[in-house]
């Protein structure tokens, strides 16, 4: 009876623990290919209206139209436009496909902030429903740079704030409507809603 007892228990902690790997696996995944890469920040960001580049290293965005790229953690995704970040059952359904932009938040270019989400997540058995593309997040610090591309057009920021903040905390969101700035959130530590890791630039100008 005690050795089924012991069986029991230790199928039941196996289980348990396979369950918050699978879980935690996009984020284990990111930091270990992280650690092993090492991106390479001193990188040009390639566009089509780009003159041709030859030996140097570039990275291609993967949508023209809108994306982000952050060199630093090796991110590039395809930002959504106009999502909803009051509306839980749309922009949960959007942070499947990519980055989510904030709706009634500016376009890169313009003055104001323009406000990206991603990693968000209802509670951590949802957390490997969502593509990983700030997991990173927290790697950033200031003086780090990333790069939006809107309508064909690249859009480079400088990191001028990181950290964590709390969930409730929402004076991130409304920026200098005097400056053009960018800020990238997602929630904090990964899997959960407890806080939110906010990542803010501004716009580098000519």
């Amino acid at each position: 009876m005690r050795s089924k007892t012991f069986k029991a228990g230790v199928i039941l902690v196996v289980l348990s623990l396979s369950g918050i790997l699978f879980t935690l696996y996009p984020a284990i995944r990111e930091e270990i290919k992280y650690l092993l890469t090492n991106p390479d920040e001193d990188v040009i960001i390639y566009t089509k209206s780009d003159p041709v580049i030859l030996d140097a290293p570039v990275i291609v965005p993967v949508d023209e139209n809108f994306s982000i790229v952050i060199p630093k953690i090796g991110a590039n995704s395809k930002v959504i436009q106009d999502v909803d970040p009051t509306n839980s059952k749309e922009y949960q359904q959007k942070l499947s496909l990519g980055v989510a932009h904030a709706k009634g938040t500016p376009v890169p270019g313009q003055p104001g902030n323009t406000f990206l989400f991603a990693h968000s997540t209802d509670n951590i058995l949802n957390a490997n429903r969502y593509n990983a593309v700030f997991y990173l997040l927290n790697k950033m610090e200031e003086g780090d740079k990333f790069y939006l591309i809107y309508n064909k057009e690249k859009y480079e920021y400088t990191v001028k704030l990181a950290g964590i903040v709390d969930a409730d905390s929402v004076s991130y969101l409304q920026g200098n409507p005097n400056r053009k700035t960018a800020t990238l959130m997602t929630c904090w530590p990964a899997g959960t809603t407890l806080k939110r890791f906010v990542v803010v630039g501004e716009l580098v100008e000519e």
